[in-house]
């Protein structure tokens, strides 16, 4: 990693600090940045959080390109039958899936749907993880649970497996743990639940395993070059 220096002296980060750069230029300079109402009716941060607005379709995106790269690494791995690559396996169908979840199967670029989801879904929309049940009780633990499995406990007791992601990208996970958490939390506490801003958060799960996908995808293709 870079070495940052500073009047105080020179930090070395072990991580990678993307997150901490992305949520300060966010809250310190989006969030304040005037005229978006008069220009397109709503405040530039508003513009991010909204369904369907430009972090959805980013997280869509890395979402989609990054179970491609998964996918490649596993059919081209030499041992499949090791528990590395079916978790390659398994985590490029998961990032397949969110990628559809967050376009709704088609229905937003199509405008197909399937009645019986859209009458139930809390968005009308064909998704699974908007249905009720699902949406309000479990969604956001699970969340968390991924986060806090990709941020910590994987890279700490998994070192040795190159599918799941490295100490580097920890940040990425565990900032947006903390940040779904506490607005978790603020249900049951004693002052107002705080705003949500969870599309700004999700927005780092998404590019942290992208990151993940794209490096280990650039050492296959190196390695195999070779």
């Amino acid at each position: 990693m870079k070495v940052i220096k500073t009047p105080w002296g020179e930090i070395s980060p072990e991580v990678n600090l993307f997150p901490i750069y992305y949520i300060l230029f966010i809250y310190g300079f989006i969030y304040i940045l005037p005229y978006g109402e008069k220009i397109i009716g709503l405040t530039w941060f508003n513009l991010l959080k909204i369904e369907d607005g430009p972090l959805e379709w980013l997280q869509f995106f890395e979402y989609f390109i990054s179970s491609i790269f998964g996918f490649l690494i596993y059919f081209k791995s030499q041992k499949k039958n090791s528990i590395n690559s079916f978790i390659w396996l398994i985590l490029s169908v998961f990032c397949f899936f969110v990628a559809a979840e967050e376009i709704s199967w088609g229905e937003r670029i199509t405008g197909f749907s399937i009645n019986s989801l859209t009458e139930i879904s809390i968005q009308s929309e064909t998704n699974l993880h908007n249905l009720p049940f699902f949406h309000n009780f479990f969604l956001d633990p699970i969340l968390i649970g991924i986060c806090i499995l990709f941020g910590w406990i994987g890279w700490r007791k998994w070192s040795y497996l190159n599918s799941i992601p490295n100490k580097k990208l920890s940040l990425f996970f565990l900032i947006t743990a903390l940040y779904i958490f506490y607005y978790e939390i603020s249900w049951a506490s004693t002052v107002n639940h705080i705003r949500n801003d969870l599309e700004i958060y999700e927005f780092l799960l998404s590019t942290g395993i992208f990151l993940h996908f794209w490096n280990n995808f650039k050492l296959f293709i190196k390695g195999n070059s070779q």
